[in-house]
């Protein structure tokens, strides 16, 4: 029996390759009917560590409508027992080393953005308003507050729980279904199976047929 470990965004990445609808509702409903009758054909087992499901459940308004509760009628609902499974130390050193990198990009980033700030305002001769003042300084936070998380989050495990799915991954020997680039990548540094979410929805076609 094959396992998959189910990560939150497949469900609201739209744009994804898992084509199961064109909003999430849709996909819920779709992937639940699909997930019901392989489970009864006991030809795969579904997982969600615990703070992926919070994830999940955080984007529903009403978390007892039907579509949520005939899915999580369905997972396993499972926390990676981290004390039991073990990894080589190269992965933790290569994860430090680009702990730091990334720590260095954002100094850098915030550097930059500063000069830009100063650039912006030395110009400027007469008195600002306290509202136009907000408005400069307000893009300036804006950008280098996008390009601080691209440098820092972009492609890395940026949460717990994202460690969560690669550890209970590695635990049930299962595949991680992901549309998180940073979840994919360290992934397959960790060893483990993976599967973006046009494999996933081949996979599943391939499993029903």
């Amino acid at each position: 029996m094959e396992k998959y470990i189910l990560d939150t965004n497949i469900f609201f990445n739209i744009s994804s390759d898992l084509n199961l609808g064109k909003k999430t509702e849709e996909i819920v409903i779709n992937l639940t009917k699909i997930i019901k009758r392989l489970k009864k054909e006991k030809k795969a087992e579904f997982f969600m560590p615990p703070a992926i499901l919070d994830e999940f459940l955080s984007f529903f308004e009403d978390k007892n409508q039907p579509l949520v509760t005939d899915f999580l009628g369905l997972i396993n609902v499972k926390n990676p027992t981290i004390d039991n499974v073990l990894f080589p130390a190269r992965v933790f050193c290569l994860l430090v080393d680009d702990v730091r990198k990334r720590i260095y990009r954002g100094l850098n980033i915030g550097e930059e953005e500063i000069k830009n700030a100063g650039k912006k305002f030395l110009p400027i001769k007469q008195e600002l308003s306290k509202k136009d003042f907000d408005i400069i300084i307000g893009e300036i936070i804006k950008k280098f507050r996008l390009r601080y998380r691209q440098a820092t989050r972009f492609g890395f495990l940026d949460s717990v729980a994202d460690l969560d799915l690669i550890i209970l991954t590695k635990e049930v020997d299962g595949f991680l279904v992901s549309t998180d680039e940073g979840v994919l990548f360290w992934g397959k540094i960790f060893g483990i199976k993976i599967m973006p979410a046009l494999g996933f929805r081949k996979r599943l076609e391939h499993l029903l047929s």
